[in-house]
């Protein structure tokens, strides 16, 4: 049976990561109380994800075929990450090929191949975040639109929770980079979500993006209408088990596209800033995407990034480096590559001797 729990997104490890995050059971009607952070982070362990984006169930368009517009990561790739001590995934999917239609059924199928993937990381004692990598869109209309209400994305939430309601290994990622769309119609939106994902009594960690493609350099500008920074204080999670989801790049343009890493000091200053906001504010961060080219300045930049996280274990749940998976071309500048290391082994020696610690705690659970 599947066990009712709360758990801050913090657990202390051992010599390894264990399979379920160990959690202190509450009672059902802890599902109407608004604990705070503060309160639920010093009843539990610290937990830091070392993750990295194994990608290829969001490629395509969502009609393409299985095997040849998209595929699932094969259990050769999680267990060739396991063994490079990764203990999370980020597990990116299409929201319309797992509900082909807003408000119906999931697709069986498409639902195995996720769970097939699930069951491969737990082989590994691995982390998964779950992913709709739709940019706030379902069929290229914007959330909040009249072709996709606010309540289709709350239903959708509701059937995902639904599946893996207080599954401990098994984090839920609220969207993919929202963006062309302001703050509080993203906040109405990422509510509605949450209290799908509560109402149907899962008590999960939500990672929760703001707009703006969630870059933590973009978190206090204006330039879509009020700040994340502003308005994303309004989210509302009756247990308090959330925390924020920001993406940060080193190109010009803070995109991930460009084979350069021309703004890597702009990139470190935005996580130091977002940082300060975290602690500002009492939240918690994750961040969901980063990753860089292999020129020593670059790797010295995410290695900076990746410590700005590890030495703020209030403030952070973690990291997940951007990417992985059977399809990149091999000359993909960010990628590391599950086979042979063929791409990507510069970024991955930077990142070795944090992930060496195979999940060892760097900090101990708060009042014990």
């Amino acid at each position: 049976m599947r066990r009712l729990r709360g758990y801050a997104p913090c657990r202390s490890f051992t010599t390894k990561l264990k399979r379920r995050l160990a959690v202190a059971a509450i009672a059902a009607t802890t599902l109407s109380m608004a604990l705070s952070s503060t309160a639920l982070a010093a009843q539990n362990c610290k937990l830091m994800l070392h993750g990295i984006n194994v990608a290829g169930a969001e490629f395509g368009q969502p009609g393409d075929p299985y095997g040849q517009g998209y595929i699932y990561p094969s259990k050769e790739t999680i267990d060739s990450l396991a063994q490079d001590k990764f203990n999370a995934i980020r597990l990116p999917f299409l929201w319309e090929r797992l509900q082909p239609t807003l408000n119906g059924v999931f697709d069986a199928t498409e639902l195995s191949r996720m769970q097939t993937t699930i069951a491969a990381a737990r082989d590994n004692d691995m982390i998964v975040i779950l992913d709709p990598h739709n940019y706030a869109r379902y069929r290229g209309q914007v959330i909040g639109s009249p072709d996709v209400p606010v309540e289709a994305f709350a239903d959708f939430w509701k059937r995902l929770s639904a599946v893996f309601a207080n599954d401990d290994d098994i984090i839920f990622g609220l969207m993919n980079e929202p963006h062309d769309i302001e703050a509080p119609e993203w906040l109405t939106a990422a509510n509605a979500a949450i209290a799908a994902i509560r109402n149907i009594g899962a008590g999960n960690l939500i990672f929760v993006p703001g707009t703006a493609w969630t870059g933590a350099h973009s978190w206090e500008q204006t330039f879509y209408g009020p700040s994340n920074a502003s308005v994303m204080t309004g989210v509302v999670d009756p247990v308090n088990n959330f925390a924020f989801e920001v993406h940060q790049y080193s190109d010009a343009d803070f995109s991930g596209k460009a084979n350069d890493c021309s703004h890597i000091d702009g990139a470190v200053d935005a996580i130091k800033n977002f940082t300060d906001w975290l602690n500002a504010n009492n939240y918690q961060g994750f961040l969901g995407e980063f990753g860089t080219t292999d020129q020593i300045n670059c790797l010295r930049g995410l290695k900076q990034m990746v410590d700005i996280i590890q030495n703020d274990q209030k403030a952070w749940v973690g990291w997940a480096y951007w990417a992985s998976g059977e399809w990149w071309p091999k000359d993909a500048p960010m990628i590391i590559h599950p086979d042979l290391r063929n791409g990507g082994s510069a970024q991955l020696r930077t990142l070795q001797p944090i992930l060496a610690d195979d999940g060892t705690p760097r900090n101990v659970c708060e009042g014990g």
